[in-house]
């Protein structure tokens, strides 16, 4: 056990930096919950309603997002190719905005898992989708920020005036994963393509032994630190003194919220897919409240014995597509739509893969307000990207803890906590889902719906994902009184 508490950089800063078992006891004695006195710190900032528009540069709208039905993998859209998922994703926007095929300048994916034979899906799905030959498509990745990419991909290219329409997206399909063959028998067959006579093909044969045919799986594991990110998960809830039964009771509010709002007919942005060969899909299948004696009886899924990452409060392997359509407001103004929100500030954060790779959105959320011009008391809505209850937890203590922010971000104060009340309220990746590529552009439809519907106006999203890169992006909700902002 005292290994596995040397291994994490923070777990050795309790040991070794001056006052750090206080550091200890203040993490592990402090509830997730705000206290009386959080609540009245928050209260006491000055909400400040301002124009976050900036001079000479376009304002960047979201028209409206969707996406197919996030189901686990393995289940229904098993038979499925990943462009097949993307091409549902655009054909329900389309029938959503009733957008002109012509109109679209450009159309962006992102994806994590590449299948060999669509590398540039964006483009694939786009032509089964019905779109113009003529219209450029290309995909990117960036782990789970990879839809986040593809978006502000697009609005780099509306900004410049390259574009006045583009319709960004992701996709992700765990369910058939590329499975090499080992670099060995990748090499010998190769070598026998290229070979010209029996005698040399007879040649190459003759070195062939049984374990060429051992296969490679992708990997899940960091590269830079071969440390698979559950894992990481386990040592950051250690370090912050997360309890499992604090994680566990995170994810059943996750999965919770997100029952209630799937009931409540919240979730706008998932549109049917009719799967061939099956049934039509029409909502989530990952969502399932639990109790908290179930979810105590399940093992450890990454440090064993002692670890408090499970099954019930990790994310779970998913697969599904979105998109949403981003116009210059000027071109959605004329075309007749009233957007769902301004596209703002963003900010793209790197941290060190091994100690912080979770920990991105608390050195991001500052600087995107700094930037935005805003504090966390005037965000209305939170969407937090959820890898791991643990990771979710261990952000909300680092956000609220003067000593980290002094300590590691070279901060004179915390940053401060979000409050639960504004925060993940129709669920999130624990309970909805998290098809790699596709995350970002649920998070922000998400944000953008709930501003709509809470009568809120400045919502934040922010996503950790592998190689310690995070994304965050403050927005406005759109009314009829903010068009200004």
């Amino acid at each position: 056990f005292s290994d596995f508490r040397m291994i994490s950089l923070l777990t050795y800063t309790l040991k070794n930096l001056p006052n750090t078992s206080k550091w200890a006891l203040r993490f592990c004695m402090r509830p997730l919950s705000s206290s009386s006195q959080l609540q009245a710190a928050a209260a006491s900032q000055t909400k400040s309603k301002k124009t976050l528009a900036k001079p000479n540069i376009r304002n960047i709208v979201v028209v409206d997002g969707v996406r197919t039905p996030f189901l686990l993998s393995g289940t229904s859209y098993k038979d499925l190719m990943p462009h097949d998922l993307a091409r549902a994703a655009l054909s329900g926007l389309l029938h959503r905005t009733s957008v002109p095929k012509d109109v679209v300048d450009y159309i962006i994916f992102g994806t994590v898992i590449q299948e060999v034979k669509t590398s540039n899906v964006a483009r694939e799905a786009a032509l089964g989708a019905g779109f113009s030959d003529k219209t450029p498509a290309h995909t990117v990745t960036m782990a789970c920020i990879s839809s986040n990419q593809a978006m502000t991909t697009a609005v780099g290219l509306i900004a410049s005036g390259q574009c006045d329409v583009v319709v960004a997206g992701g996709v992700e399909l765990m369910s058939d994963i590329p499975i090499r063959h080992s670099r060995k028998m990748r090499k010998m067959m190769l070598d026998l393509n290229k070979a010209k006579t029996l005698a040399q093909r007879l040649s190459i044969i003759s070195k062939f032994r049984l374990n060429f045919l051992s296969p490679e799986l992708p990997a899940v594991s960091e590269f830079s630190t071969s440390e698979t990110m559950g894992h990481s998960a386990d040592r950051l809830a250690a370090a912050f003194a997360i309890s499992r039964e604090e994680q566990d009771e995170y994810a059943l509010r996750s999965h919770s919220l997100a029952k209630k709002a799937q009931d409540e007919g919240l979730l706008s942005d998932v549109v049917p897919f009719k799967v061939p060969g099956r049934d039509t899909v029409t909502q989530d299948n990952g969502i399932r409240p639990s109790s908290l004696d179930q979810m105590a009886k399940l093992k450890p899924a990454f440090i064993k014995p002692y670890g408090t990452v499970t099954a019930a409060n990790s994310s779970f392997l998913t697969d599904g597509a979105s998109a949403v359509l981003i116009m210059a407001e000027e071109k959605a103004l004329a075309m007749g739509y009233k957007p769902k929100a301004y596209l703002r500030d963003f900010m793209y954060v790197s941290q060190d893969p091994k100690d912080q790779l979770l920990l991105g959105p608390t050195y991001a959320t500052p600087k995107v307000l700094e930037k935005a011009g805003l504090t966390m008391n005037d965000i209305d809505v939170f969407e937090f990207h959820e890898a791991f209850s643990g990771q979710i937890l261990a952000n909300l203590k680092a956000m609220d803890s003067d000593w980290f922010a002094q300590n590691y971000m070279g901060r004179k104060a915390k940053v401060g906590l979000p409050p639960l009340e504004k925060f993940n309220n129709w669920g999130g990746s624990l309970s909805l889902g998290h098809p790699f590529g596709a995350t970002g552009c649920r998070l922000v439809m998400a944000a953008a719906n709930r501003l709509r519907k809470e009568g809120g106006q400045y919502g934040l999203v922010a996503a950790c994902a592998a190689g310690g890169q995070v994304f965050s992006i403050c927005f406005t909700c759109v009314t009829d009184k903010t068009s200004y902002l």
